[in-house]
């Protein structure tokens, strides 16, 4: 047993550890466990875990079901609340097959790929998330409605906010189980928050993410409070993006996005990964935006961005390159939303990025006034074209987009384009509330 497994077990005694959760996700994103009791914890660490893969969505037929899970020791983490059996620990697994061989289904190791790409490239990779989500108020029943708990706007405090608490509790659990929170606030709609982390490498931040977004659920509840990750659960406000930062480091931990004597304070090496970025935007946006609610939020008019380009100075395109650079020079991918899978999202603005600073292309000029109130002629003259307005389209996009396909690798890309065109197909046999109140009388 290595050095570091033998540190798991003395922390899982000290800390009243009695069982281990052993987390993954499937490839919608959704976090998936297996929970072994304290008799288990060597084998474990020692990755001889198995579970059913074929019970798992979009993982393997049944006749190859035997999955493996073999743990990242350097995740280990213990969550706060305490049980009457003790604490439960948290380890972040890859699946293997029951050779050791890679399973292409499992959407971490898919990012590690992306990542390992990027260090043969010279660079390291990093990754911050901006991630926001509803507070709702649920029903005596418990089910959840979506009727907020406060009448709060942006950065607003107690007592208008009454999520404050909540919010608060889930950054306190955040930093006891090792994260570095950077900002806790209220959003612009009513009922909304954001909750942003210090950047990591990418694979570190889609695993906090993944356990973010279970800690955000759990505290809710504790507060009687339903959270959700849904794009857009309210038509009439703003919906909820996780906005990316993400920036390449060389080997020796320089930022390789900066440069004072580049175009705009930007290396050529960033210039190319915005390039990418722009490139492929409207095919991995099927990946970063999954869902079809999630085109409910990009429209105009509530500051999600729809447009193709890139600003220093606003936030009306799809990238933003915040002022400052040096150590923190970054560009900001304002689509995504916290319903994707980090994994997959990850990989996809990666392989995009990665796919410009190798063609050696260039992001052109900034477009530093507001694309919102651009006519549509101007849009044209300037080649600012606009994101897919549904998911349909999005898949269309992705279809013919071998870079973003290549990345997500044939069984991944398969199954995602099976569920997701499945997801469409339910969605539009079904007849909305808004159709029978604006065509049933009238014809």
């Amino acid at each position: 047993m290595s050095v570091l497994a033998k540190s798991i077990l003395a922390r899982c005694e000290e800390h009243n550890v009695h069982f281990l959760r052993l987390q993954f996700t499937d490839i919608d994103g959704i976090i998936k466990n297996v929970e072994v009791p304290e008799s288990q914890f060597e084998k474990a660490l020692d990755g001889r875990v198995m579970f059913d893969g074929s019970s798992i969505e979009g993982f393997t037929r049944i006749e190859e079901s035997d999955m493996v899970l073999i743990p990242d020791l350097e995740t280990f983490a213990v969550f706060p609340w305490v049980t009457e059996h003790g604490r439960v620990g948290r380890l972040v697994c890859d699946v293997v097959n029951p050779d050791g061989s890679p399973f292409p289904g499992c959407p971490r190791t898919l990012l590690k790929r992306q990542v390992e790409r990027a260090r043969k490239m010279g660079y390291n990779v990093m990754a911050g998330p901006e991630a926001e989500f509803f507070l709702f108020q649920v029903d005596a029943s418990g089910n959840p409605v979506t009727e907020t708990h406060d009448k709060g706007s942006y950065f607003d405090l107690s007592p208008v906010d009454r999520g404050e608490e909540a919010r608060r509790d889930v950054a306190l659990v955040l930093e006891s189980m090792g994260y570095e929170v950077e900002a806790a606030h209220h959003e612009v709609a009513p009922g909304q928050h954001e909750i942003d982390f210090k950047y990591a490498d990418a694979v570190k931040t889609a695993d906090n993410i993944v356990t973010f977004r279970f800690v955000v659920k759990k505290v809710a509840l504790s507060h009687g409070l339903h959270a959700t990750f849904m794009p857009k659960p309210l038509s009439d406000v703003n919906g909820s993006g996780m906005h990316m930062n993400m920036s390449l480091f060389t080997l020796s931990g320089e930022n390789a996005f900066d440069d004072p004597e580049g175009a705009d304070g930007l290396s050529s090496c960033a210039r190319g990964f915005i390039a990418g970025l722009l490139k492929h935007a409207r095919a991995f946006v099927a990946v970063t935006n999954p869902l079809v609610n999630s085109y409910k939020r990009l429209v105009p008019g509530h500051e999600a961005p729809i447009n193709v380009a890139w600003s220093e100075k606003n936030r009306s395109p799809l990238i933003r390159v915040p002022a400052r650079k040096g150590i923190e020079a970054r560009c900001e991918v304002r689509v995504p939303d916290p319903s994707c899978n980090p994994y997959l999202a990850l990989t996809a603005l990666l392989a995009a990025g990665l796919d410009g600073i190798e063609k050696g292309v260039d992001c052109g000029r900034p477009v530093n006034e507001n694309i919102f109130n651009m006519s549509k002629r101007e849009k044209s003259r300037r080649k600012i074209v606009h994101l897919p307005s549904s998911l349909f389209d999005a898949l269309n996009y992705l279809e013919k987009d071998d870079v973003i396909i290549n990345a997500l690798g044939e069984h991944i890309y398969e199954h995602f384009m099976f569920n997701k065109r499945r997801e469409w197909e339910e969605y539009i046999k079904v007849i909305h509330h808004w159709e029978i109140e604006r065509y049933l009388e009238r014809y």
